[in-house]
């Protein structure tokens, strides 16, 4: 069966209320359900949150060498925030999964197949 990427995107300096303890509590319920759901359907493959870009490190080869550098690798505004790669029977069925996740985390989700052409 064809997997999926559903990739969650934040976006840097998007006024977002902070959420009050009662608020947070339903955000999680919401999120916990569609992986029960998800889980139950025998769609879940694995998914998690990720923290902020400023954590970030990139590695790269250069002339032999390793190096690293701290931050993104590319500078964006919008960033991955989190993910879930599920096994639909076709886009139109991980296209419904993506709709409940954006219900579920309240921000956008893109979707992408995997290639299996090696």
């Amino acid at each position: 069966m064809p997997q999926y990427l559903l990739s969650l995107h934040n976006v840097e300096g998007e006024a977002a209320e902070p959420m009050t303890g009662e608020e947070m509590q339903h955000s999680w319920a919401k999120v916990s359900a569609l992986n029960e759901e998800l889980q139950s359907a025998g769609a879940w493959i694995f998914g998690g949150a990720l923290h902020g870009p400023d954590t970030a490190t990139v590695v790269r080869v250069s002339d032999g060498d390793v190096l690293t550098t701290d931050g993104p690798f590319a500078e964006a505004k919008e960033h991955l925030g989190g993910f879930y790669i599920v096994e639909a029977k076709d886009l139109d069925a991980a296209l419904v999964w993506a709709a409940k996740a954006t219900a579920a985390v309240g921000k956008p989700i893109e979707v992408r197949p995997f290639r299996t052409d090696g």
